[in-house]
């Protein structure tokens, strides 16, 4: 939206043209959104905490978690209207995959934010039943991916990228609409599993979120996409203004959601972010190295598999509580521990990740 002001202006006063440079608008898409959140942070909790809007805990997790109950949740409104309004006002408006992600990212918002509203107004304990929540999610990750088979410009928009080998790859063909819904759909459940922690799942999703953002800068020029051997996406670096307002929303909802928490993101934040992630990584071709970054999701989600999976089968529990977070904790790990160890493992897999761009 300032964008298309500042090429009017231009004429002008050549000096808008600065507002042409992508690193500039990422920065301003960072500072907007965390500004927004920041300001808006204290009035969204008091809003919440008067309508009574309270996070339920069970009874049978870690004791230490009973204190939580009725601290305001749902917080992930004011991450999901941070980006939103950053993004708008930044982003060239013109980009498909802006919308993209946009789009898909409120979608997902939606699905959470209705499961959060059945358990939290409606005192539903059940919350949208994971059969629909799957189904939406499914009908809304289903849709960006065939969407983006559709319009793909090349055959490297549909092919799989194998990183750290300079000439690995798996043309899919239509297989990428399945590939894309499965990273979509699988990323979106992945973050909300690990959302249980005050700050545990805000924090990954913001280095993520920032490390993608370098892979769609560079993924969107020529000039790097060729020195570096990856995929050249017309159009993909414009996703470093939503990426960067995404990492501002983030450390401005992890001002009022460090330990200890004065609000919760709630599904309605969970479920949008972890689309957002999935989606991009589809767009600039790097699934198998967000399965890398996002190691600490894919590590939440395969505690609770194995957790299902060995009950079913031998009636055991291979952990104390899943996901794998509860279980440090029940094994005596104090809630600030099991965060940043969490954290550092994150920071540790993202710069594996970044490190794939040299090692091909």
């Amino acid at each position: 939206m300032l964008l298309l002001l500042a090429e009017f202006l231009q004429q002008f006063y050549k000096g808008f043209a600065v507002f042409q440079y992508l690193t500039l608008r990422g920065i301003l898409g960072v500072l907007t959104a965390l500004v927004l959140a920041l300001w808006l942070g204290p009035w969204m909790i008091r809003t919440l905490q008067i309508r009574q809007i309270g996070q339920a805990v069970r009874n049978d997790g870690p004791q230490s978690h009973l204190s939580k109950s009725g601290t305001p949740t749902m917080g992930g409104a004011l991450i999901l209207s941070a980006i939103g309004i950053s993004t708008l006002l930044w982003a060239d408006l013109s980009n498909r995959y802006v919308w993209v992600v946009l789009v898909v990212t409120l979608l997902f918002g939606a699905v959470g934010w209705v499961d959060d509203y059945r358990k939290v107004i409606e005192k539903n304990s059940r919350g949208l039943p994971s059969r629909w929540k799957y189904f939406w999610q499914s009908v809304f990750g289903l849709g960006a991916a065939v969407f983006l088979y559709l319009t793909a410009n090349s055959p490297v928009d549909t092919t799989l990228i194998i990183p750290m080998f300079k000439d690995a790859s798996l043309a899919l063909g239509a297989g990428f609409v399945v590939l894309a819904y499965l990273v979509i759909v699988g990323s979106s459940n992945a973050v909300n599993l690990t959302d249980g922690l005050d700050g545990l799942a805000i924090m990954p999703t913001v280095m993520v979120g920032g490390a993608l953002g370098i892979f769609c800068y560079l993924s969107g020029n020529v000039k790097f996409a060729e020195y570096l051997l990856i995929p050249y996406v017309p159009g993909a670096g414009e996703l470093i203004v939503f990426c960067g307002a995404l990492i501002g929303a983030g450390l401005g909802f992890l001002w009022f959601n460090t330990y200890p928490a004065q609000v919760f993101m709630g599904d309605v934040g969970a479920l949008a972010l972890g689309a957002a992630l999935g989606t991009i990584a589809v767009i600039v071709r790097q699934e198998i190295v967000l399965f890398i970054m996002g190691g600490v999701f894919v590590m939440e989600t395969l505690s609770v598999v194995i957790q299902v999976a060995s009950f079913k089968l031998t009636g055991r529990r291979v952990f104390r509580m899943a996901p794998i977070h509860h279980h440090f904790e029940l094994k005596g790990w104090p809630e600030p521990r099991v965060i940043v160890r969490f954290w550092i493992i994150t920071v540790i897999l993202v710069l594996i990740g970044l490190a794939t761009l040299k090692l091909r």
